[in-house]
């Protein structure tokens, strides 16, 4: 289930709440009764370092070419499916 998070209008408690997607939003501070508005937040996931990006999707020219294909693609190689 996804965190949110939460923040009060009356005392400014900033707090988590995990919720289902089809939950309402909550609408009351569990700490003092006020009204919560819910906040958007950096995403915890992130590409760092190599990988399946740089060893097949970045914009290296230099990377080898399928012989199969003289496009330079691998739609036609019988690898590909």
């Amino acid at each position: 289930m996804p965190m949110y998070e939460y923040e009060c209008q009356k005392c400014g408690f900033v707090f988590e709440a995990r919720q289902k997607f089809s939950d309402e939003p909550l609408s009351e501070c569990r700490d003092c009764g006020g009204a919560v508005k819910k906040l958007i937040s950096r995403s915890g996931f992130a590409l760092k370092g190599g990988g399946w990006y740089d060893q097949g999707y970045s914009a290296d020219k230099s990377a080898p070419k399928c012989p199969a294909n003289s496009g330079g693609g691998c739609g036609g190689c019988p690898k590909a499916s």
